[in-house]
């Protein structure tokens, strides 16, 4: 699996259990490239499935933790830091893996990033925030998909893609169209992957989370207290949703528990959209 680097650490993460059946037996031998760390460690722990984090290239030594925090816990890591948005690292990366580690089977990205400019703000400020957001959201997710798709198809594998209430809507809370545009887009080639891939085996699903509290929207929550209750006060769950809310959906995309699933969207918003 890839995973992110807005994700913070947790001391310990919840078990996903299936009932009689370890997903580990459903996704035996797979190799997994995660962008979020949350997912990556609970999967490596709970699963043994070996996992590979990648982040940002100004920050390797949170890929480092993260692959020694779930190596301390009897699992098996890498870490690599890697810019999504820059296409020739996701390729470099990608051959690294296979040259080094071997074939990926399950690929999930996460990396993201998010501002608040609306479109009537600074001219130079919106251009610069839409291509930064477009860059890593929506190109990322192209690029690093593209970098491990040989793999990927070799093994029948599975792509989750993190979504998000905004690949439907626009929350109209302070809120850059870039950021709901990219998240459109991270459906719309979801369900295009699922289509043209589907004839090789490979199934590709989505993630949609609503309000998570990371590190991406820790200032909103710690500055802007009103436009996190507007958000709560919408939510029938009646509460911000948390890091370990995504590693079910996770583990259920990224096993054989979803064989018959692809081209979806596994909503996590608390119910959000229901009302």
């Amino acid at each position: 699996m890839l995973e992110s680097n807005h994700q913070p650490s947790l001391s310990h993460l919840k078990q996903c259990g299936t009932g009689s059946r370890d997903i580990a037996h459903l996704s035996e031998g797979r190799r997994s490239i995660k962008t979020d760390r949350i997912a990556a460690t609970s999967i490596a722990r709970k699963h043994s499935w070996p996992c590979f984090r990648t982040t940002l290239p100004s920050s390797p030594a949170r890929a480092t933790e993260t692959a020694k925090q779930i190596k301390a816990d009897g699992g098996r890591a890498d870490g690599f830091a890697l810019d999504v948005s820059n296409r020739a690292d996701c390729n470099a990366v990608a051959k690294r893996i296979a040259d080094d580690i071997g074939r990926v089977s399950i690929l999930v990205n996460n990396a993201g990033i998010t501002r608040r400019s609306g479109i009537g703000g600074d001219a130079d400020t919106v251009a610069r925030e839409w291509d930064d957001i477009i860059g890593v959201n929506l190109n990322g997710v192209f690029n690093v998909t593209h970098a491990f798709l040989a793999p990927l198809r070799a093994s029948k594998g599975r792509i989750v893609n993190l979504g998000s209430i905004q690949s439907f809507v626009h929350v109209r809370t302070p809120s850059s169209p870039a950021y709901t545009a990219s998240k459109h887009g991270v459906l719309g080639f979801t369900r295009a992957l699922a289509a043209e891939l589907g004839k090789d085996g490979v199934r590709v699903n989505a993630i949609g989370p609503g309000l998570i509290e990371t590190a991406i929207n820790a200032n909103a929550r710690a500055n802007h207290p009103e436009m996190i209750k507007t958000f709560i006060d919408h939510t029938p769950l009646g509460r911000a949703g948390q890091p370990e809310d995504i590693v079910g959906p996770a583990i259920f995309l990224a096993s054989d528990l979803s064989a018959y699933v692809t081209g979806s969207i596994v909503m996590a918003d608390g119910g959000y959209r229901t009302v």
